[in-house]
């Protein structure tokens, strides 16, 4: 366990709190091996392959600052949980960490700080989800018509596919080609299906979990949606920040992964960074506003997501997402589980 010293913990304007904490040098040296790992995966060197740079060339290279600074992150992270657990301050985002004072074999200084539960008058959200739920819902079984139209798309995209591996070339999906006849032979070719019965009914199968997915999610907006109305909040700005910077950077991984620059299709739109953020600002709020009625709900009714789903979770995506750190990952895998716990709870009262 890292020694550390929780120092002072205060309230901030805007529903923020401060933790002020050190971590002594002697707790933070016992990080050198890790963080010299940590800088030998990433170091390339002339003559050495990254990962294999002796440790003095390396020392030299970079210096002992920096060397410290890593060991510091490494110490202060490993802390993380056990001062949050301590200080019993429940923070509702995952909070900053500021470093204040590093100095090579010297105490290190820093501050955890952090957006907590605003004050909130939620909803009575027991009667509304339990009104919600004795609503009656869309059906979702699937039908003839739609099953045709499902063997249709599939008839069309078939035969773009090969139009266009023959051709070498992209085609529009509307074109003129000719369809699959929908024969035993050609319904093999598109999975394990033994009989043309078996293909039907998969296809059924289909229809009916993506209209009972839409349905579910149709169900949960409207049970959130009433909640969100009758509840009052006033959210910390930070919070509302917060939430537009993840729409912004899904905006920007949307785009790239498209195969567009952001900077051409901000041209394309005529509009500037700051001129998505005002018309994300409303959304952004929403957003936020809703997370805080479910972490509240969370907190009233003792939800919490499985620890070991929650670890395996969290060892899945950083071996997935080398840089993540693991305490931002873990605080975002709860948040998620969590949310889906709450949701499933919700979804159950009658």
């Amino acid at each position: 366990m890292t020694k550390y010293k929780i120092i002072k913990t205060k309230e901030l304007t805007d529903s923020e709190v401060e933790i002020e904490c050190e971590i002594d040098a002697e707790a933070v040296a016992t990080y050198r091996p890790k963080a010299i790992a940590k800088i030998q995966k990433d170091l390339s060197l002339p003559g050495f392959r990254p990962g294999h740079v002796p440790e003095a060339m390396l020392v030299k290279h970079v210096g002992e600052l920096y060397i410290y600074n890593e060991m510091a992150e490494l110490a202060i992270n490993a802390s993380f949980p056990e001062i949050i657990t301590e200080s019993k301050t429940s923070f509702i985002t995952m909070p900053n960490i500021q470093i204040t004072k590093l100095a090579d074999k010297n105490p290190v200084l820093f501050k955890i700080i952090g957006p907590v539960m605003p004050e909130i008058k939620l909803a009575d959200y027991k009667k509304i989800a339990k009104k919600e739920n004795e609503a009656k819902s869309e059906p979702t079984e699937s039908t003839e018509k739609e099953l045709e139209e499902t063997i249709e798309e599939i008839r069309k995209n078939f035969a773009l596919r090969n139009h266009t591996h023959a051709e070498g070339e992209e085609h529009k999906a509307d074109e003129k080609m000719d369809l699959p006849e929908v024969t035993l032979d050609w319904v093999k070719k598109l999975g394990a299906f033994e009989t043309m019965e078996d293909f039907k009914i998969k296809i059924k199968e289909g229809i009916q979990k993506e209209k009972e997915f839409k349905a579910k999610d149709k169900k949960r907006m409207a049970i959130i949606e009433k909640i969100l109305e009758d509840t009052k909040v006033t959210l910390p700005k930070v919070m509302i920040e917060s939430e537009l910077h993840k729409m912004q950077a899904q905006f920007e991984d949307d785009i790239t992964r498209a195969g567009l620059k952001v900077e051409d299709y901000l041209k394309h739109l005529k509009k500037t960074p700051e001129d998505l953020k005002k018309e994300w600002a409303g959304d952004a709020e929403k957003r936020a506003k809703v997370q805080v009625i479910i972490t509240k709900i969370a907190l009233e009714e003792k939800i919490e997501a499985d620890p070991e789903i929650v670890k395996k979770e969290v060892e899945n995506l950083l071996k997935t997402y080398k840089d993540a750190t693991e305490d931002r990952t873990r605080a975002y895998v709860e948040m998620m589980l969590t949310n889906e716990k709450v949701f499933e709870w919700l979804e159950n009262i009658k």
